[in-house]
């Protein structure tokens, strides 16, 4: 699966081909007989999430089609997502101790670690079959691929500039800048809200990344790593809000509450490491005003073309 425009394909006839591999690769996935189906969720779900980033990437072009399209693959990935959040709170937790190790009592706090195994487990007996519900978001899957066909995309001309960049630079600009203010709203005001979304920003910007690989294969690799290692930072950040909710309801009437406490202590000094970490980062990554950036990217995006061009004549 190839997730990126290439130089030499009409944008329109891209964003088609990619959509209908992101959603071809969920459908093999679901239909492979030897499937995990826990790896399947979390494989599909990423499908989606690349699906809603393509078309965010085209948004201004097509709001009808992309308001309509990024609804279904969002609440498709949604059916599947309680399964996730069990599996995202025993990474939480393990995460969380390596980061302690030998300050921490590990073999005092393995009653933890049970909970969150039995929470698991009781959440998959249920929570209905999990089989049948992926056989559900096959059929999703399968009539999204027929409308792909369908999709009514505006083609490359002069108006829009070197390559059709003009078709890009919306959708692009608006990722960067609701990113960019979702940092600074979240550095301000420290909720788990607020840098939820910066996440889910940073998280299409590198979405972004990868589709304009090709203009500039070296840099664009190198700053869609570090993106993605915000992204993480955020994450994982994210994920003790989960982990907290789980901890509070498994071990509700554990008898020895200084776990719990012990925990809490460590989840908030972890937090303000992952945040702090996170900033410091996200200040390099959005450092330019939007404009300069939309303008940096659609350079190199019409030097590639105008050397794509050279090369074929």
């Amino acid at each position: 699966m190839n997730y990126q425009l290439e130089i030499n394909e009409p944008i329109d006839v891209g964003v088609r081909r990619i959509a209908t591999e992101l959603i071809d690769d969920a459908i093999a996935r679901i239909e492979a007989p030897d499937r995990d189906p826990h790896e399947v969720v979390h494989e599909v779900r990423k499908d989606c999430k690349k699906l809603r980033g393509l078309l965010r990437l085209i948004r201004p072009q097509v709001p009808k089609l992309y308001k309509a399209e990024n609804k279904y693959f969002r609440d498709a990935a949604a059916a599947l997502s309680g399964i996730r959040d069990a599996e995202a709170a025993s990474e939480s937790y393990d995460a969380l101790l390596n980061a302690f190790e030998g300050e921490v009592d590990r073999q005092g706090l393995a009653p933890v670690r049970r909970a969150l195994t039995m929470h698991k487990q009781h959440l998959a007996e249920h929570q209905g079959d999990l089989d049948a519900r992926l056989e559900a978001f096959g059929e999703q899957m399968r009539a999204a691929r027929k409308r792909v066909a369908d999709w009514r995309l505006p083609a490359d001309d002069a108006k829009h500039g070197k390559g059709g960049f003009g078709l890009l630079q919306g959708g692009l600009t608006k990722t960067y800048a609701r990113g960019r203010k979702a940092m600074d709203v979240a550095c301000g005001d420290p909720e788990v809200e607020t840098f939820h979304d910066w996440r889910k920003r940073a998280k299409y910007l590198r979405y972004h990344l990868r589709l304009l690989r090709p203009i500039w294969p070296q840099v664009f690799k190198c700053t869609r790593k570090e993106v993605k290692r915000l992204g993480d930072l955020l994450g994982d950040d994210h994920d003790f809000a989960i982990l907290e909710k789980v901890l509070k309801d498994g071990l509700a009437n554990d008898p020895d509450e200084g776990r719990l406490e012990v925990l809490d202590a460590l989840m908030r000094q972890r937090s303000i490491q992952l945040r702090d970490e996170a900033e410091w980062l996200g200040r390099r990554i959005y450092a330019e005003k939007p404009k300069v950036f939309r303008k940096r990217i659609g350079g190199y995006w019409a030097t590639a073309h105008t050397e794509q061009e050279a090369t074929m004549a």
